[in-house]
């Protein structure tokens, strides 16, 4: 079918490379790592390619109306996966945006003043994006796989002790036991596939690179991509060894609504993140029915594009079209979802993939197993723990409430005024405090009398009743 235009673009792009890390082979809990140069180029190199591809009005599949000089925040989207891997995502989505929306001169503004100032760097563009934290607990759409105790683990540990696995870990004894010299103490198991130390330090390390016997890096590569894709793909489209893939499909269909809808100026959303959810979405949309070679971990820089196509007349309505770039590779590749062999109808596309996304926090929850948690002073308390919270809470305010009365009743005793010298009065009102000084006068027989008050009501005593050192109370 002859398509004419491209609405708009879903662009899900890998970060580039980065110095080695482990994975927790239960739990995927990570260590920390860094980008590399290296990894920065790959990604600017395909920023360069999207902005050749979908930003120049020469290209077949220019995106139309879409303002390419300078970017335009409401027409371009970025969302940025912020948990395992967070800073070299970060970083290369940086270095993507940089080779997109290259500085530009005319990135300036007119003061008041007649001045006029240029953007640093010759017009540097600045792209928002938006940073998906995991760890805070506010999003879980871009890493899903993580802290998901009960269904997710419980998955990994199925596939380690399914028949299939035993066969293939069996398969893999001789290069397991052959490359215990070149990973230095690492495990050397299925389990613990050890193919991202050695291609780091194939990249990196020149003397380990001139040391490393040939195909080992192959046969790692090998074994590593048939543990990931167990790991992160489900025959079933809801299941949960596809959750990278059903989190971010939310994302993936409520931007191509939006870039439907006429009224909405967005056209090109980018979401930059790591290898799970490729192996997830392939698995769910079936490319791998037809690319079984995709069934693993993608290269650095790798992207997918999902181009929204308004079909030409008489069939106007809008389809999509899937491609693929596996990093270094020159261009993008057609491959093809659901079983179609050419565009699919952006309607059916919606109508298979919407029962598998989680749209939310709440369902990934449940999803998971995972009991609720409240964020406290950037800890996640689960209901078990909120009542020993707020004892806690309780008691620290009740030493703080006793502090302050104990501090204010000190100061209070500071400042009470004490006269100089014996503190006695000739006359005094017997009725005067807490105590009726005039009853007790009486009941002792001492007489009293009056001065000349209007009122006549308070009897004074003479100083001769009172002790030498009276109590006064005051």
């Amino acid at each position: 079918m002859l398509l004419s235009k491209v609405l708009g673009v879903v662009l899900i792009a890998r970060n580039g490379d980065r110095y080695n890390y482990y994975q927790d082979p239960f739990t995927y809990a990570a260590s920390e790592t860094e980008t590399t140069a290296l990894g920065e180029v790959e990604s600017n190199h395909l920023g360069t390619l999207i902005r050749s591809t979908y930003f120049d009005s020469r290209s077949p599949s220019y995106i139309e109306g879409i303002r390419s000089d300078l970017v335009d925040n409401n027409e371009v989207k970025v969302r940025v996966k912020a948990g395992v891997e967070g800073s070299v995502v970060f970083d290369s989505a940086i270095a993507l945006l940089q080779g997109l929306f290259p500085p530009n001169p005319n990135n300036k503004i007119v003061l008041a003043n007649e001045t006029t100032v240029v953007a640093p760097l010759g017009g540097y563009q600045y792209v928002p994006g938006m940073h998906r934290n995991r760890r805070t607990g506010n999003d879980r759409s871009l890493e899903s796989w993580t802290n998901c105790p009960v269904k997710f683990e419980k998955h990994i540990k199925q596939f380690y002790s399914s028949a299939d696995f035993k066969t293939k870990a069996k398969e893999a004894v001789p290069f397991f036991s052959a490359v215990k010299d070149y990973v230095f103490g690492r495990p050397t198991t299925l389990e613990n596939a050890i193919f991202d130390y050695i291609n780091s330090e194939l990249t990196h390390n020149r003397t380990y690179a001139h040391r490393l016997p040939p195909t080992f890096v192959e046969q790692a590569r090998y074994w590593a991509n048939y543990h990931e894709n167990g790991v992160f793909s489900d025959e079933d489209i809801n299941g949960v060894g596809n959750i990278a893939g059903r989190t971010i499909l939310h994302t993936i269909l409520s931007s191509l609504e939006r870039i439907a809808f006429n009224g909405d100026p967005l056209q090109f959303m980018l979401v930059e993140t790591t290898y799970q959810p490729f192996i997830s979405f392939f698995q769910q949309t079936g490319v791998i029915g037809e690319h079984p070679e995709l069934a693993g971990i993608p290269d650095y820089a790798s992207a997918i594009a999902i181009e929204l196509r308004r079909g030409s007349a008489p069939d106007v309505r809008d389809f999509l079209r899937v491609k693929f770039k596996n990093g270094s590779a020159s261009n993008f590749e057609d491959v093809h979802v659901f079983g179609h062999h050419a565009d699919i109808p952006l309607t059916e596309f919606i109508y298979r993939a919407e029962n598998a996304a989680i749209v939310s926090n709440k369902q990934w929850m449940e999803v998971c197993g995972a009991k609720p948690s409240i964020d406290i002073l950037g800890m996640n308390a689960s209901p078990d723990s909120i009542f020993f919270y707020v004892m806690a809470c309780i008691a620290l305010a009740g030493v703080i409430f006793t502090s302050v009365q104990f501090i204010k009743h000190r100061r209070a005793a500071q400042r009470r005024l004490k006269l100089q010298g014996e503190e006695v009065s000739q006359v005094v009102y017997a009725d005067y405090g807490s105590i009726t000084r005039a009853a007790k006068a009486s009941e002792e027989g001492v007489h009293g009398t009056t001065l000349g008050n209007p009122f006549d009501e308070h009897v004074f005593v003479g100083a001769d009743y009172y002790p030498e050192r009276p109590l006064w109370i005051l």
